[in-house]
């Protein structure tokens, strides 16, 4: 906050251009706030090293002189007083703490990080093209959706859900489930060969923790799902392992030798979706899905090195899109597009004919100190002193819509899907084709009327 009340002019220019929950007068009363607290706890410390003192001088006078003239002395009777005074003014300033404690932290939670220089002012529409890689799917029939694929070959399902599952979710059967393992188990494998820590993390959390991350678990509406609080209380579900390995080194310090630490995690992610007007179907808006996730630390010795591992996980995701044969573009993306926690941020976007757009498949971020100054993570510097780190995150595989990304670049005309050369080997196949059973039969309510 020292750091905000030094820039408030350069603050502000940046609350307004990202668009947040807060404005230019959010941070004034945020800045006027905290300058009350500092100096009520100021005058709370004064006041307590002043109580432990007469105290102390109370405690002489008892020890030293007769107990029957001691009510009888001013100097006893002076330090009872002031003794009082300062309980009174103490409990006064106690509470008041409390009060503007409480105002500070629910706002300044809200409080979005600093913004790289070089990031685009402005929406969505601002964001700029850094790389183009790859060309178009050539086809010379009509293409297909992924849904639509998916469902001839018998390896999705979507449609009679509501009953079971609700609304945005799916299934995979067969080849279709044969890929989430695939994807999963190439991006995992790829990463811990270039030396990433593999992990496994609760899906449960607590809030604090999501605030910590720059989530809000009780924004309304929130894309976070949160556990009924009358039988457990505050645990929500986590939208993505960033969550949870953030969590692992909250309140831990890590040796600057063994910096940056490079982990890798897979794991099912919740999402409630609030945006529920946009695209109903298919697998690019749902509610559960897995995706492989990158969370580093690093030191901030130069104050370059999470710039530089910012660069090193964009270069990953490039490699692992460019091995499965997509078409993609990478985005720098515009300050209205950071969301709270990202200093910095790139998207990768891939060409999915069916839909006739190219769709986000993966973000990575650097989060500068951001998370970690709310976690307390921090790195043992050369001289022994404790500082905080920074943390970068990325998205190596969010198999939905890399999915969506495969089945409809790779559709072939006799309606199978051709399967990538580099996940042949976890498929043991080459191509999807439909299978050899019959599809289930629905016997279920609501059949199609028959005339």
């Amino acid at each position: 906050m020292a750091a905000l009340s030094a820039r408030p002019e350069q603050a502000e220019r940046e609350l307004e251009t990202r668009k947040g929950p807060l404005g230019p007068r959010d941070l004034r009363e945020i800045l006027s706030t905290w300058k009350r607290l500092v100096k009520v706890q100021e005058e709370i410390g004064k006041l307590e090293t002043e109580k432990e003192e007469v105290s102390a001088q109370v405690k002489c006078l008892v020890e030293t002189q007769d107990k029957s003239t001691l009510q009888a002395l001013p100097d006893y009777q002076a330090l009872r007083n002031r003794g009082r005074e300062i309980r009174h003014q103490l409990n006064s300033l106690y509470q008041e703490e409390l009060v503007l404690d409480e105002q500070y932290y629910l706002k300044a939670l809200k409080l979005p990080n600093w913004t790289h220089p070089d990031v685009p002012i402005g929406d969505e529409s601002q964001a700029r093209v850094v790389e183009v890689v790859g060309e178009k799917p050539a086809f010379d029939f009509k293409v297909r959706g992924h849904l639509e694929i998916g469902e001839d070959l018998d390896i999705i399902r979507q449609r009679r859900l509501s009953h079971i599952s609700g609304h945005r979710s799916y299934y995979l059967r067969g080849a279709g489930a044969m890929l989430q393992h695939a994807l999963v188990q190439f991006t995992v494998s790829k990463l811990v060969k270039q030396g990433f820590i593999p992990m496994a993390v609760p899906d449960l959390l607590r809030g604090a923790v999501f605030e910590g991350c720059g989530m809000q678990p009780t924004a309304v509406p929130s894309p976070v799902y949160n556990i009924d609080p009358s039988r457990f209380e505050d645990l929500c579900l986590a939208g993505t392992s960033e969550v949870g390995i953030a969590g692992y080194f909250m309140d831990h310090a890590v040796n600057l030798e063994d910096m940056p630490v490079r982990t890798v995690c897979s794991s099912t992610c919740y999402r409630a979706e609030t945006d529920t007007g946009k695209e109903p179907w298919g697998l690019y808006r749902v509610h559960q899905f897995t995706k492989v996730e990158m969370f580093g630390v690093t030191a901030a010795e130069s104050g370059e090195e999470s710039a530089a591992l910012l660069e090193e996980f964009l270069a990953l995701q490039k490699e692992i899109f460019s091995e499965l044969g997509l078409h993609y573009r990478v985005l720098d993306m515009p300050t209205q597009e950071l969301g709270l926690p990202a200093y910095r941020k790139y998207d990768i976007e891939a060409w999915m004919p069916g839909r006739g757009k190219y769709g986000e498949i993966s973000s990575t971020s650097n989060c500068t100190d951001y998370q970690s100054r709310r976690l307390n993570i921090m790195y043992c510097d050369r001289t022994g002193q404790l500082r905080y780190a920074h943390t970068v995150n990325g998205t190596a595989c969010a198999v939905p819509r890399v999915l969506i990304a495969l089945l409809e670049s790779n559709q072939l005309q006799d309606g199978s899907v051709r399967v990538p050369a580099i996940l042949q080997p976890f498929l043991g196949m080459e191509t999807i084709v439909k299978p050899g059973y019959a599809p289930l039969k629905y016997i279920g309510p609501n059949q199609p009327k028959r005339r």
